[in-house]
């Protein structure tokens, strides 16, 4: 019997540790995934000339999100909203294309019935003689 892997590969979860925000901050920054371009936005907000790699910038764009969450929680002076819902907005639209794309090798479902059959078949019937996929 040929050696067939049991490692499913699954695309990888981009944050170790879930957002924990209120609603209307979340839902602001989902309705401004509709407005969102990547290469006009992300460079503006991370005052650079050129734009990372997809998921490159979420480390720094979380460590400033989360500089301003901790002043919004102490109702500091200097929080500026509008730039925490930019944030979030970039933030969601990074995990997005991060995940978009890592590279998956996975096969289809279908793809993966129809190997195994072969498989299996091979080893019952032997070489030389067929089985056939579908009666």
């Amino acid at each position: 019997m040929s050696y067939m892997s049991n490692v499913i590969a699954f695309r990888p979860r981009p944050v170790a540790e879930p957002l924990r925000r209120p609603r209307c901050l979340i839902r602001a920054a989902r309705e401004g995934q509709a407005g969102w371009k990547r290469d006009r936005d992300l460079k503006r907000l991370l005052r650079t000339d050129r734009c990372p790699a997809p998921g490159a910038a979420l480390p720094r764009l979380r460590a400033e999100e989360a500089l301003l969450n901790d002043a919004r929680l102490q109702r500091a002076a200097e929080y500026d909203m509008h730039r925490h819902v930019l944030l979030m907005i970039a933030i969601l639209a990074e995990m997005r294309a991060a995940v978009a794309d890592a590279p998956v090798a996975v096969r289809s479902a279908a793809q993966m019935g129809a190997a195994m059959l072969a498989q299996v078949g091979a080893a019952i019937s032997g070489p030389g003689t067929a089985i056939p996929a579908r009666p």
